[in-house]
């Protein structure tokens, strides 16, 4: 027998020590045994990070990107600052207990949970994986389309549903579209960019019912903006066995999105899967840390949601103001049609240093407006208002 050790070998064992979390096998050596999968361009809308990148720093209100501006929390920052001494260290021990912190929260085990620096990796493994020999995954349209792009690189298909008349995923006509060829279904709720949420039941009914056909993809991105996440979410659904997949961020409401920390609850045998296209252990020691402080501390949250609700207030009553209508926001950003081109309107708040993105669909030109503080809404509010 071999005397020598490797380090992701160590990483397992030493997780197993921290409480029983699993972690997977050498990323080198899984990427060696699969197939070459080369990505394609592809033309599609701008994305938040291309946005922010064309933006340039010089905003008096940075609305273009979903964050929350008034996190990370003061525990967490301080839990940030003190990993810092020992950031030397491989954080094996801290991960553990993340992934435990989670588990023993949901009611579930930790083999249950994969977790990345951010979603966005986990939502590439789910395209790498799901759109293997040109399977295809549906989605609405317009919905998120990190996952979706990405398995169109791949040469998987994107079936595009539209969304109801009241801008909601049309659950009905995505089962439809349902067929031996489906890789994956996937479900972003609350949706982006409409911020429009499904009707619990309906959405539970549909994972249940759909998932014995394929895969189901819940991305749960903003779940913790609405006023009672527990009760919204389909985790319920992987605890009772069903294929689905949830993900979750601490990018939004924790103010985590330049820190990167983001997971997925499903079956084991999924979560193995999914491990096969991720390293696994990509967090930094600081960001665990931060994280840890910051998981449902519910002061926090609760401080964080209804600033951002104040700002959402505010914005609705500009625009009604000014004469426009807006779609009914369930999420820390708000959609409403525009009276003129939606890339002059970008160009022309820009000028004025609001970052702002537009979008086209049903036959209309539309902006979506991140929920800022109160003086970036302001922001919004004066430049606004001179194009209006």
């Amino acid at each position: 027998m071999s005397s020598t050790i490797n380090r992701r070998n160590w990483i397992k064992s030493s997780a197993f020590m921290a409480g029983g979390l699993a972690f997977f096998s050498g990323t080198i050596g899984k990427l060696a045994a699969m197939p070459a999968r080369v990505f394609k361009p592809l033309s599609r809308a701008l994305t938040d990070e291309e946005a922010v990148t064309n933006a340039g720093f010089e905003l008096k209100a940075r609305l273009l990107a979903n964050e929350n501006p008034f996190g990370p929390s003061p525990a967490a920052k301080k839990a940030i600052q003190d990993a810092i001494d020992k950031s030397y260290q491989y954080p094996f021990m801290t991960q553990g207990t993340l992934y435990n912190k989670i588990a023993q929260y949901e009611g579930i085990n930790y083999n249950n949970i994969l977790m990345e620096s951010g979603s966005s990796p986990l939502l590439l493994a789910a395209a790498i994986h799901y759109s293997k020999g040109g399977k295809s995954i549906i989605t609405g349209d317009p919905s998120y389309d990190d996952l979706p792009s990405h398995a169109q690189q791949l040469e998987g298909k994107w079936i595009k549903v539209p969304l109801t008349v009241d801008y909601k995923l049309d659950l009905d006509a995505m089962e439809a579209k349902v067929d031996d060829n489906t890789g994956l279904v996937y479900i972003c709720n609350p949706n982006n960019p409409t911020a429009t949420i499904l009707d619990t039941a309906k959405l539970k009914a549909f994972c249940e019912r759909v998932s014995k056909k394929t895969t189901v993809f819940v991305d749960e991105a903003y779940i913790d903006y609405l006023p009672d996440p527990q009760a919204s979410t389909m985790i319920s659904t992987v605890k009772t066995g069903n294929n689905v997949i949830v993900a979750r961020t601490f990018s939004k409401l924790y103010g985590f999105a330049g820190l990167r920390c983001g997971y997925v609850i499903a079956q084991p045998d999924t979560i193995k899967t999914l491990s096969m296209y991720t390293t696994g252990f990509s967090l930094a020691a600081t960001t665990i840390a931060g994280a840890i402080a910051a998981y449902r501390e519910e002061d926090f949250l609760k401080d964080a949601l209804q600033k951002t609700n104040a700002s959402k207030e505010y914005l609705y009553s500009v625009l009604k103001k000014e004469g426009y209508e807006y779609i009914p926001s369930s999420a820390n950003f708000v959609m409403f049609p525009l009276k003129m081109d939606g890339k002059k309107f970008v160009n022309e708040m820009m000028k004025r240093g609001v970052g702002v993105r537009n979008w086209q669909f049903n036959s209309k030109e539309w902006c979506r407006v991140s929920i800022g503080r109160m003086d970036e809404m302001e922001a919004f509010a004066d430049a606004f208002k001179q194009l209006s």
